[in-house]
């Protein structure tokens, strides 16, 4: 099998590797399931403290297999394909470049390969660090040095984090680290140094537990990464900004206290020498790197210190914005140069970036530029106004009139990023919120539909999540400014404007959700409106957007049943029909099979409602009724069985009323709810051929389990789990 195993065939690699991962899971099992006394001098050997010789008086299957093992140990290493976190390959060309598609055979192969690996560093820590360190001796006295092999043993090395115990990893990690950093040196030539720097940067990222035990090794591979952001081979600069921030999450609190021996705390001289690591960044990276260093921002406790840290950080994006703000205010022709907008577009990026990893304590920032910002907003949106007016739609399209949206955009996001984390909401709704309504609502009401933001809605909702009832003052204007404009341009057809009519929808959810008297204000006409919306979403053919459509009807209809009686029987009366009909026809509808799952839900509590006469007026015209005695429950199979019988002619009435039967006893057992629906709909011919989308949520349910059950058990297994998938327990230092 070993020798098998060599063969440089992948899918007979494949084949083997199923069988190696089968028998080193059980060689592992059978050490875990020994007596207390016999595991506890096996602790030692699975977390790197013993050698295999203490188990030799156990018999145990692992030691028939050491030599196999061995052999296996060295053929994984040989053979390690490269994980995600790396971006640098080498291409048919023989060049070393930028990797941009994801192959996604590799990374599932080697995420087999990574488990096998950690299992047999489990089953003998001391030889896989012997196979390795070696190796890696061969790489540094030339022997055996190539790109493949010491890729594939670098990207073995990052695979088993985890596996050892902390002396064990500390003693192979410093000869690893001392020894590419040595190689790094050594090597000429532009493609050989991106190799080794590549494969420094993906190990490091992938032992932050030694990093933040080891601060002299922490710092040195920070400085080492601020080196390689100035090498611009292909994908060295990315590769470094990714494992910073890496980095800057797992051990932010080191870089913000002052370490034994240092003169500052090491994120004072980051932020100073700040323009000269990033100068050769492009703005995408320099963006990653403001994020970066926020997260160590925010990591500081004290107030006065972190304020001066922001300020620190935003020093240079801030020397731009004032400089272009105080020009703009003598001539607002600056803003018809394109490098202008081009600057003021990075700067707000800049701001997002650092808004988000140091969110609610961004405020001193975000109160510096604010109503410049919004200032900003206006002027540039009347550009964009006069530019459609004199050019046409087609100005639209235009690169200037790109990068000034980009500007507003950006602006939005701002907003979007700081309200998500704020603290103090009353004060973001007395101070924020005045100014920022007026700069974006009008604006967004009287543009031309091409040039109207969908960023607009998705800020709007997620101010109205975060602010609840302090906002349901405004709904009505809110609604007034965007709802009838943004339905416009999506009701024409299932598929212009894709993102504001996601926007558009998550809005009336969050307002239906946080601020539902509000709805209660609308003019009977809107109302209706809204209503034919929350309809018209899930008739939609998008998944989302039906599945937004279909809880936000869940949600108004709920909301309403718990309204005052009144108010509850005048919706119901107008509109329990016409929802429950339209829910029939999405549920026999064979397009809308994957919202299964909603449509039942909602259909029950229609049915439930008039089971339990939680609604007490009629549902029908009594006058037209001639029995005196009928109840809304009666009238409503009556309706459903005629709605469903004039639909499907083909169906015998005694089946069609045994069902409507079965809907009106089960509302409360949802799953034989939605069994008796599902036997119905098969029974359709409309529903012919595939019916697997009926059962969607039963098979996402058991790949959620499974998945959860997998999870459970790498939790079990030190090293399985990759240190980005571990919760972030940054120890007190």
């Amino acid at each position: 099998m070993v020798k098998v195993s060599q063969v440089d065939e992948r899918e007979i690699f494949k084949i083997c590797l199923e069988y190696w991962l089968k028998l080193v899971a059980e060689l592992y099992e059978e050490i875990q399931s020994l007596p207390i006394g016999d595991s506890g001098l096996l602790m030692g050997l699975s977390l790197g403290g013993t050698t295999s010789s203490m188990l030799n008086g156990i018999h145990l299957r692992k030691n028939i297999y050491n030599d196999v093992l061995s052999n296996l140990r060295l053929v994984v290493i040989e053979k390690m394909v490269k994980p995600e976190e790396v971006l640098i390959v080498e291409n048919d060309e023989g060049e070393v470049v930028r990797e941009f598609m994801k192959e996604s055979d590799t990374i599932v192969l080697y995420k087999s390969m990574r488990e096998l690996l950690v299992y047999l560093t489990h089953l003998d820590v001391l030889d896989t660090e012997t196979i390795l360190t070696e190796k890696l001796m061969k790489q540094v006295d030339g022997s055996e040095w190539s790109w493949n092999n010491l890729n594939t043993l670098c990207w073995a090395i990052g695979s088993i984090s985890g596996t050892m115990n902390e002396e064990t990893e500390k003693r192979f990690l410093v000869t690893v680290i001392k020894d590419l950093l040595g190689l790094c040196e050594m090597k000429r030539g532009k493609d050989n140094k991106a190799i080794v720097a590549s494969n420094i940067m993906y190990i490091v990222g992938q032992y932050p537990r030694f990093l933040k035990v080891h601060w002299k090794f922490l710092k040195t591979v920070v400085n080492k990464l601020f080196e390689f952001m100035h090498e611009t081979h292909e994908g060295v600069q990315d590769m470094a900004c990714d494992t910073f921030i890496k980095i800057a999450q797992k051990c932010r609190r080191h870089f913000i206290i002052q370490q034994s021996g240092e003169q500052e705390p090491f994120v004072d001289e980051i932020l100073r020498q700040l323009h000269r690591t990033t100068v050769d960044l492009s703005p995408q990276q320099v963006h990653t790197f403001y994020e970066a260093i926020g997260y160590t921002i925010s990591a500081q406790p004290n107030k006065l210190q972190q304020e001066k840290l922001i300020a620190k950080l935003m020093e240079l994006p801030n020397n731009a914005w004032d400089s272009l703000m105080a020009q703009a205010a003598q001539n607002i022709d600056v803003l018809s140069s394109m490098d202008n907008i081009k600057i003021l577009g990075n700067v707000l990026k800049t701001n997002v970036s650092a808004c988000t990893s140091i969110g609610s304590f961004f405020l001193p920032q975000l109160g510096r530029i604010y109503m410049d910002m919004l200032g900003l907003y206006r002027t540039v949106s009347g550009i964009i106004s006069e530019s459609v007016a004199r050019e046409g739609l087609v100005s639209t399209k235009t690169p200037k009139v790109r990068q000034l949206r980009t500007v507003k955009k950006e602006i939005l996001k701002l907003m979007e990023t700081y309200i998500k984390k704020a603290e103090d909401l009353e004060s973001v709704n007395v101070n924020f919120m005045p100014p920022l309504l007026d700069a974006i609502l009008g604006d967004y009401n009287a543009n031309v539909p091409t040039a109207r933001d969908a960023e607009v809605l998705n800020v709007m909702a997620t101010i109205t999540a975060r602010l609840g009832s302090l906002l349901t003052p405004q709904v009505l204007p809110i609604l007034d400014a965007v709802f009838e404009p943004t339905l416009s341009m999506i009701n024409q057809d299932f598929a212009e404007f894709p993102e504001h009519r996601v926007g558009i929808f998550k809005l009336l959810r969050a307002i239906n959700m946080y601020c539902f008297p509000a709805l209660l204000g609308l003019p009977p006409a809107q109302f209706k409106m809204l209503m034919d919306s929350v309809v018209w979403a899930f008739k939609h053919t998008m998944r989302d957007i039906a599945d937004t459509g279909l809880n936000l009807c869940l949600e108004v209809v709920n909301n309403f049943a718990a309204e005052d009686i009144q108010i509850a029987n005048a919706f119901f009366q107008q509109y329990f029909l016409s929802i429950t009909q339209d829910i029939f026809y999405v549920l026999t509808d064979a397009d809308h099979k994957s919202g299964f799952k909603l449509q039942s839900v909602l259909l029950a509590r229609m049915f439930q409602l008039v089971e339990t006469n939680a609604i007490q007026a009629p549902l029908f015209d009594p006058a037209a009724m001639p029995d005196p005695t009928i109840t809304n429950a009666v009238f409503l199979k009556e309706y459903t069985s005629n709605l469903l019988k004039s639909a499907f002619p083909h169906m015998q009435l005694v089946q069609v009323q045994a069902f409507v039967r079965s809907l009106g006893e089960l509302h409360n057992d949802i799953n034989r709810f939605k069994l008796s629906l599902r036997d119905f709909l098969i029974q359709l011919k409309e529903f012919s051929g595939d019916n697997a989308e009926l059962f969607l949520e039963e098979r996402e349910a058991e790949m959620q389990h499974k998945a959860q059950m997998e999870m459970n058990a790498a939790m079990r297994i030190p090293g399985m789990l990759k240190p980005s998938q571990l919760e972030d327990k940054d120890e007190d230092i």
